[in-house]
């Protein structure tokens, strides 16, 4: 007597294996994926001035903005990079030059910038980051923060090479 290859039992494993993975690596050999760059955003613009200074601080600070800057595939830090930041806060408007400033990573890609308080305006309390340097896309940020009493707001870049 033959044994069918094919068993209730057999159908029953391999739908309960695949059910287990996801079917994520049974057709698809698996790959790395890369590191896709930040897309600007809509608003981020608003009151930018171009060539902002590098400063030490903004204003008086006591709030702080900071992030990182990789570069799109690798996602290797990238040093030396300016990034300007400006808002609307206890000293000043986002339009006001003495909102705004800039400052440059550290050998990790991380950049701290410190600022005057966040306040809300137009009902969010948002900052503005962009790095505008030339090697890489523009790119705008405007994070929204968690609560207008939060001291600090954090940013992350990702550019593609212009």
């Amino acid at each position: 007597m033959t044994t069918p290859l094919t068993t209730r039992r057999t159908l029953l494993r391999l739908a309960g294996a695949a059910a287990a993975t996801g079917m994520s690596g049974l057709l698809v050999p698996a790959h790395a994926q890369g590191v896709a760059p930040t897309p600007s955003m809509r608003g981020g613009a608003n009151n930018y001035r171009p060539g902002a200074p590098v400063v030490a601080r903004i204003g008086g600070g006591g709030f702080w903005m900071t992030g990182t800057v990789r570069r799109a595939g690798d996602g290797a830090p990238l040093a030396g990079q300016r990034i300007q930041i400006w808002a609307h806060t206890t000293e000043g408007q986002e339009r006001d030059p003495q909102s705004h400033g800039a400052t440059l990573t550290d050998a990790e890609g991380v950049f701290r910038l410190e600022m005057p308080q966040i306040i809300p305006a137009f009902g969010q309390a948002h900052g503005h980051l962009a790095y505008d340097s030339g090697e890489f896309q523009t790119v705008f940020l405007r994070p929204v923060m968690a609560r207008a009493s939060d001291t600090s707001l954090n940013a992350d870049f990702v550019l593609q090479p212009a």
